[in-house]
């Protein structure tokens, strides 16, 4: 028994932007109803650690998870540039330009979310009255009070880390389609598990990470479809 190449699905360039326009609105009514729970959320978890964040410099949270994850997906994209490089002119390796348009991907993600983080200037948990901090909860569409000074806690970058990752769905829809829900649950588990440990620590509000979860997906729907080749995508079958 073995695996071959066929070539029956199509995935026309079209298709990437009706995905978007697909998913996008339901990322942002997710976004819509996490900002409604923010500060309720935020509140339950501070008191349950006690009326501080206890977790805050917790080894499994900010030693593990947050280092640690930070490391591990700049490795994991590292080590894919290198591969990437090592077989570019390889007539056997197909899977180099769904490559590259990965790591473009998760690099644009994380950079957008970085210079969100710079424009929007909005406070993390622990730095609010009542939850820790002394600094009034400013919303996201509120002038801020230059008294107050900059911020940048939104979107979140720790889950963008993560999240960036759901371009994997289309790595593996056009290197191994059976892959491509294996591929995005990677992405949506990283990326949620990153975000709760931040939430726990007091360093973002749920609608933080809700937010990196749209533009990486956002992200990766657009490097898709102005980069992604029309035409054939491999599908599998067993013989």
């Amino acid at each position: 028994m073995s695996i071959s190449p066929s070539y029956a699905l199509l995935l026309p360039r079209r298709a990437t932007p009706r995905l978007l326009l697909a998913s996008l609105p339901l990322l942002l009514l997710a976004w819509a109803a996490a900002r409604q729970l923010d500060l309720h959320w935020a509140r339950w978890l501070f008191q349950w650690e006690g009326g501080a964040w206890a977790l805050k410099r917790s080894v499994l949270l900010e030693g593990v998870l947050h280092r640690g994850g930070r490391l591990l997906s700049q490795v994991a994209w590292a080590g894919l540039l290198v591969a990437t490089l090592w077989r570019w002119r390889s007539p056997t390796a197909a899977w180099t330009r769904p490559a590259a348009r990965l790591l473009l991907a998760v690099f644009a993600s994380v950079a957008c979310v970085a210079a969100l983080k710079a424009l929007t200037h909005m406070d993390c948990p622990w730095d609010l009255a009542g939850l820790g901090g002394q600094r009034p909860f400013i919303d996201l569409f509120e002038t801020r009070p230059a008294t107050l000074g900059p911020a940048a806690c939104f979107p979140a970058a720790h889950a963008a880390g993560g999240f960036a990752w759901v371009a994997l769905y289309f790595f593996f829809l056009r290197v191994a389609p059976r892959w491509r829900y294996a591929g995005l649950g990677i992405g949506l588990l990283a990326g949620m598990v990153f975000g709760l440990a931040q939430q726990l620590r007091g360093a973002h509000f749920l609608s933080h990470d809700v937010a990196s979860l749209a533009v990486c997906w956002g992200v990766a729907c657009a490097v898709e479809a102005c980069f992604g080749r029309s035409g054939s995508v491999p599908t599998e079958s067993r013989a």
